[in-house]
């Protein structure tokens, strides 16, 4: 059996190890375009904020091509595929150094080409001032150009904006934060955590330029590159691009089913349309749980998973994707923020009818030393009680408390499940009733109030 991957970061490592696990016999042949493989995009911000052992971004490498290859793969770096034709189930492939082409075929075609920056036609994009921030190769630029900068522009404040703020203003650089929405993170919290986040960011320094789309780019002659937005103008040393990413798949455009975005879809299995073409990753589709939907959520987590799952499902179909609840989080200035499932804005663009409860608890008793507040949130289904969604953030580490909400949203667990579930109780931790179960009373005594 030939199996073909196109593309190896997250979920291309995953599909290729697991099918080798389980088809020790396959003949598998990887073709990746870039000099590196399975770089952790999430660990950019770490690296350019010198937060990462030794400052070695090696550690953001989970595999590299030489262990692919000791497992049984043939794997091709700087090798881009031009062209797909699923009919005759061959490839056209290119060699980046030498610029020889070839055509191969294939019996299993697995589509890992993850996504690329969305890059809008805005005058000056181009400008050698303006960089992007998604793989390795632009990590490298970032970290030998930003020292030589005072004052650095983040257009974005998605993620990967917020934390690469976060990084250089924490380094002492002038930093601007410019998005088109009126609130940092808005597509994950509610007003209630941004408005938080917000005043951490003045707070360290970032000037927060909200509400405000960028027109253009016009670099000077001294350097400095102005932002032009539809209100003002922000001059900075340098610009960095941070405002989403698409799915990398016109190589099948046409060939297979795609959301309107690009993203391929896939059955419970993780075949396309075309049973002998899979897909995982930021190419792929996921099925939104909260929704019940298919979904575009380019999240690591949902890459391996899905990655995984093509091994073990490339010849027979063994094993089912449940699907994704799109678990989520970081940490800003030592206040972490983590969200799971659906929050209020996207329910209601989803129309689905929800109720919201949001509230404050010490994570453990005040009689202890020490304890933090925990700010929480849970969407529920008004009708059912059925949970869709949930927010923390605390100087706490309340991270592992979102997986726990997560997994409740997978299993459609109820506000009245959450609000008795069985946790541990010991006052170094809790209370006996946890943070996650007086959250479910709460949204108990709303949901009856409501009646």
């Amino acid at each position: 059996m030939k199996v073909i991957v196109v593309g190896c970061t997250h979920a291309g490592t995953f599909a290729v190890k697991q099918t080798l696990a389980d088809h020790p016999d396959a003949d598998v042949t990887v073709y990746e375009m870039n000099d590196n493989i399975s770089f952790l995009s999430c660990g950019i911000a770490l690296y350019l904020g010198k937060e990462i052992k030794n400052n070695d971004p090696q550690g953001l490498f989970y595999s590299n091509p030489t262990e692919l290859s000791e497992l049984g793969a043939n794997v091709q770096m700087r090798h881009q595929v031009t062209n797909i034709d699923s009919d005759a189930k061959t490839i056209k492939v290119k060699d980046l150094n030498t610029n020889e082409e070839k055509t191969e075929t294939y019996d299993k075609l697995i589509m890992t080409t993850g996504s690329i920056p969305t890059v809008p036609p805005i005058p000056g994009i181009d400008s050698p001032r303006v960089y992007l921030c998604k793989n390795y190769n632009d990590a490298k630029k970032l970290f030998e150009e930003a020292p030589k900068a005072k004052s650095i522009t983040v257009i974005g404040s998605g993620y990967i904006g917020a934390e690469l703020a976060e990084a250089y203003s924490k380094q002492n650089f002038d930093v601007n934060l410019i998005d088109g929405s009126e609130r940092p993170l808005y597509k994950y919290f509610d007003p209630e955590f941004t408005e938080i986040l917000a005043h951490d960011f003045e707070a360290n320094g970032v000037n927060l330029v909200m509400g405000a789309k960028v027109a253009g780019f016009e670099e000077q002659e001294d350097g400095i590159v102005t932002i032009t937005t539809d209100g003002q103008e922000v001059k900075s040393d340098m610009a960095i691009l941070c405002i989403g990413f698409r799915p990398n798949t016109t190589l099948l455009k046409g060939k297979v089913d795609m959301m309107d975005n690009g993203a391929i879809i896939t059955d419970e299995y993780m075949h396309s349309s075309n049973p002998d073409i899979f897909a995982a990753g930021d190419s792929a589709a996921v099925h939104y749980n909260p929704t019940n939907s298919n979904a575009y959520i380019p999240l690591a987590t949902n890459a391996v998973r899905q990655g995984m799952l093509i091994g073990i499902n490339l010849t027979e179909n063994k094993q089912k994707y449940i699907g994704t609840q799109s678990s989520s989080g970081l940490k800003l200035y030592g206040r972490t923020y983590v969200s799971t499932g659906i929050n209020k804005a996207l329910a209601k663009v989803n129309n689905l009818e929800i109720a919201e409860v949001v509230m404050t608890d010490n994570y453990r008793p005040e009689f202890m030393l020490t304890t933090e507040p925990v700010l929480m949130s849970l969407v529920y289904d008004s009708k059912t009680r059925v949970i869709l969604g949930g927010a923390l953030s605390s100087m706490y580490d309340v991270s592992q408390s979102a997986n726990v909400l997560s997994v409740c949203i997978q299993n459609k667990n109820t506000i009245d499940d959450l609000a008795m579930v069985d946790m541990l109780f010991q006052p170094q931790f809790d209370r006996p009733f946890n943070y996650l179960n007086i959250l479910g009373q709460a949204a108990q005594k709303q949901a009856d109030e409501t009646k």
